[in-house]
C-alpha cells in the first residue's frame, strides 16, 4: 500500500506529477480522496470502523467507505470503486456529489470529494480494510461531534461538519 502510485496535485487540484502513497503522506503533499457517506432509507448513516490494520487512523470510526483516487481515476469512479471494495455494493446506485473539501492539514492534504448514496444494505465489509459498521441516526452522530467526537476519524467530524451546514436534515 505504501508504494501504490497515486497523483500528486497542485493547490487548484490539477495533476502536477506521479508519489508513492508513502511519499505524500510522510512529506505531506497534495493528493486526492473520495467519502462516501451512505444512508438508508430511514434516514441513518452508515460507519465503518477501520480495521485494526490500517496505517492512519486504526480502529477509529469514519465515513461509511472512503479511500485514495487511483492513478488515473476520476473522482466518481474512485468513489464506484471504493463503495465496492469497502462494502460490496457494486450495483447501479445514485451518487450524488455533496461538495469538495480543500487539500489541508485537517485533511491529510487530500482533496476530498463527498458523495451521498441511498443503500439500504446489506453490506460485505472487507475485512482487510473494515473491522465493523453499524447504522447511527444523523442526531447521534450530531451529539457524539457536539461532546468531542471520541473514537471518529478528524477528516469525518470536518467532513461531517460541513456536510451538516450544507445538507441540513
Amino acid at each position: 500500500m505504501e508504494n501504490e502510485l497515486l497523483s500528486e496535485v497542485d493547490e487548484n487540484d490539477e495533476i502536477i506529477g506521479t508519489r508513492t502513497r508513502g511519499e505524500l503522506h510522510r512529506l505531506g503533499l497534495r493528493h486526492r480522496a473520495v467519502h462516501i457517506l451512505v444512508f438508508n432509507t430511514r434516514g441513518e448513516l452508515f460507519l465503518q470502523q477501520r480495521s485494526s490494520n490500517k496505517d492512519i487512523n486504526p480502529g477509529l470510526w469514519d465515513t461509511s467507505a472512503a479511500g485514495h483516487v487511483d492513478l488515473g481515476e476520476s473522482y466518481d469512479e474512485s468513489a464506484r470503486r471504493e463503495l465496492a471494495e469497502e462494502l460490496g455494493v457494486s450495483d447501479a446506485v445514485a451518487f450524488h456529489p455533496a461538495f469538495k473539501l480543500s487539500a489541508l492539514p485537517v485533511t491529510g492534504w487530500e482533496f476530498i470529494q463527498v458523495y451521498t448514496v441511498t443503500h439500504d444494505g446489506p453490506f460485505q465489509l472487507n475485512a482487510k480494510e473494515i473491522t465493523g459498521g453499524q447504522w447511527i441516526s444523523t442526531v447521534k452522530v450530531d451529539d457524539w461531534i457536539r461532546q468531542g467526537g471520541a473514537g471518529l476519524t478528524r477528516s469525518f467530524k470536518t467532513l461531517w461538519q460541513i456536510f451538516q451546514q450544507k445538507h441540513p436534515r
